[in-house]
Parts: C-alpha cells; sequence; structure tokens
C-alpha cells in the first residue's frame, strides 16, 4: 500500500511538495475545483445560498493536465487521481437538463485527456447537494476543532437555489426559485446513463472512474436522494455496470457514519474484488444523525484491523488521510495532517515488517 496526500488546486505547491515528501508521501490525490480559493479547507457548508463559491467550469485541457504532472513528477511525487469534476461540467448529467449531452461530450474528452496525461484515476461524487451540513467545533482530542454533523441544528431539507449543485454556484444569473426534488430511482438512473456513457471511453484510455460514498450519509438532503448511503449500494453500482473501469473512492469515514452495515465486511467485499481505486483514511466517532471526525487513532475504527484486512486481500493501492482535527498551532492543517500520515507510515511499516 502507498501513503498518499489531498491536495486542492493552489495549495499545489513546492513547499507542500516538499512537506509531502518530508512525510514520507508518495502519491498524491488533487482536487482540481477551486473550492476554498488558496486556503486550506475549514469543512463547514458556507451560506446556504452561495455554498463553496463559483465553478469555474473551464474544461480541463490536456496541455493543463501535462503541466500539472511534471510539476508533480519534478518533485519526486506521482500523481495518483483527480477527485471530482468541476461542478459547472456536469451539472445537468446531475440534474438531467437541457445541456446534458453536451456535458457528457465534454466529459468523454476529459476523460481522455486524464488517460493521455497518464493519470491512472478519475474519483467522482454523483451527487446533487454534494458535501453539506457540516459545522466545524472543538471535538475531538485536546478540543481540536473538526467536522461535525448534527440533523438538530441544522434543516436538511433546506432547498438547494437554482444555479447551484454540489453546494457550488454554476449560474450566478439563475432566475429565482429552487431545484426540485429528486428521488432515489431517478438519481440512480442518472447515474447508470452517466456509467455507460462514460465507462467505454475510460476502459480506452487506461481510467478507471471511482465513485465516493455520500457524506452525510442520510437519506435525502436539501430535497434530493442520497446516492451511496448504505454499504450495501456500493455493490449496487459496480453491478450496475460491469466494467473494470467502474470502481470505488473508499472513504472509510463516510462508511462508518452510515446507520448500518460494518466497515470491515465492506473493504473486505470490494478488496476481493479489486473494486477499490484508492482509500480515504481517516476515522469518526458517531453514526448518523449525529458524528464527527477525530484523530486517526481514536475513533470507532479500529484503523490497524481495517489495514489487515486491505493487506490480506492484496490492496497496493494509496491510502490518503482525506481530511483530519485541525492542532493548535500556527499551521494547524499541517500539523494535523502531519500526525495522520506520521501514524499511517509507521502503521504500514509494521504491516509490511508483521509479514517478514
Amino acid at each position: 500500500m502507498k501513503l498518499g496526500l489531498g491536495l486542492y488546486r493552489d495549495s499545489l505547491t513546492k513547499d507542500n511538495f516538499q512537506f509531502a515528501r518530508q512525510a514520507g508521501v508518495t502519491h498524491l490525490v488533487v482536487h482540481l475545483v477551486d473550492y476554498f480559493r488558496g486556503k486550506h479547507p475549514h469543512l463547514t457548508s458556507g451560506e446556504p445560498e452561495t455554498g463553496w463559491g463559483i465553478a469555474s467550469g473551464k474544461p480541463w485541457t490536456y496541455q493543463e493536465l501535462r503541466d500539472i504532472k511534471a510539476m508533480i513528477n519534478a518533485h519526486g511525487l506521482e500523481w495518483e487521481a483527480i477527485e471530482n469534476f468541476d461542478p459547472a461540467h456536469w451539472y445537468d448529467v446531475l440534474l438531467d437538463g437541457p445541456q446534458k449531452k453536451q456535458q457528457l461530450e465534454n466529459l468523454k474528452q476529459i476523460i481522455r485527456n486524464i488517460g493521455k496525461a497518464g493519470i491512472p484515476i478519475m474519483g467522482y461524487n454523483f451527487s446533487i447537494a454534494g458535501v453539506w451540513g457540516w459545522t466545524h467545533k472543538p471535538l475531538a482530542r485536546g478540543n481540536a476543532m473538526t467536522m461535525v454533523f448534527d440533523t438538530q441544528e441544522i434543516d436538511t431539507q433546506t432547498p438547494i437555489p437554482n444555479g447551484m449543485v454540489w453546494n457550488m454556484i454554476y449560474d450566478p444569473d439563475a432566475p429565482p426559485g429552487t431545484v426540485p426534488q429528486v428521488s432515489n430511482e431517478e438519481l440512480w438512473q442518472r447515474l447508470e446513463e452517466f456509467l455507460r456513457t462514460l465507462l467505454p471511453v475510460a476502459e480506452e484510455c487506461g481510467v478507471r472512474l471511482a465513485l465516493h460514498p455520500d457524506d452525510p450519509p442520510v437519506e435525502s438532503l436539501r430535497g434530493a436522494a442520497r446516492l451511496v448511503n448504505h454499504p450495501h449500494k456500493y455493490q449496487k453500482l459496480i453491478e450496475l455496470v460491469p466494467s473494470p473501469a467502474n470502481g470505488v473512492e473508499l472513504c472509510m469515514g463516510s462508511i462508518q457514519e452510515m446507520a448500518d452495515g460494518d466497515i470491515y465486511e465492506t473493504l473486505d467485499s470490494l478488496s476481493r474484488q479489486h473494486k477499490i481505486c484508492y482509500v480515504h483514511f481517516r476515522n469518526v466517532k458517531g453514526k448518523v444523525p449525529y458524528y464527527y471526525e477525530v484523530f486517526v487513532d481514536e475513533g470507532d475504527i479500529d484503523m490497524i484491523r481495517a489495514l489487515r484486512v486491505l493487506q490480506r486481500n492484496g490492496y497496493d493501492g494509496v491510502l490518503v488521510p482525506d481530511h483530519t482535527p485541525e492542532m493548535s498551532t500556527e499551521a494547524p492543517w499541517h500539523t494535523g495532517m502531519a500526525y495522520a500520515l506520521g501514524y499511517m507510515r509507521g502503521a504500514l511499516q509494521a504491516l509490511e515488517r508483521s509479514d517478514e
């Protein structure tokens, strides 16, 4: 297994590449969407009308991806995956809107560009509401600031305004009103069309599509059904359109937060099928309707047991911390990540030596 780190577009800097190398990281998962505009993320939802800001919408060109990859490689790192399409790339794919066919064609070209640039994985979250409903509180060990989801503090059915999808604005000039409610059946139908259209291109280009589960894994959020909010729905995804390019981005925290299921059984089943493209290695306490993220060694998941499951089944992909509580230093994001990466590196080395 390989140690990875997730970086946002504006975090692709020499200092952060050096930080990754110093922590033992070999692979990067990159968010090309400008969610946080140069700041390390505080994973709160933002205001209901504005969310995480305005989506840029520019398709990623081969030249752009090639140049970013060359920069990453020049610092001794590998680019393992892109995480999430820009909401402006595919809002009508998610909403079943009038520009859906053209956006699917654009996504095909993006996949071709990703394959040509030599990036093996495209992670995505097929969701209309996206990540929404989180707050930020000092609940992790030592009063560290962390992400919290508590349905008693929010209205989970706050409508989504027109012009917004995945908690970002794609059309600032959209007419007044809200996005129509979407049923579970409708959302799965839209996913199936997406997969049937893109998987043949992904296979041809050597790219795997990796679906992230829902977080928060509630039944409905802001009037829209959730897709993979129970562990067994990952198997439904795999069987919906069988393909070697149809895989999963397994977020351990999201799976643990779900109301039912077993994280170790889920890891075992999906790794035995070789369907895990990469892993978000993070820990939480609680389940819906109330949970919060904690340091990697203090949550409800036995992380060493989880690693042993992956090792037993021959998983050799990348593990990334995803996000983690912030530590009380002048660089809270870096310090929190350094703690998580140090734990992960030590655990991986211990597992490797136990086989000797």
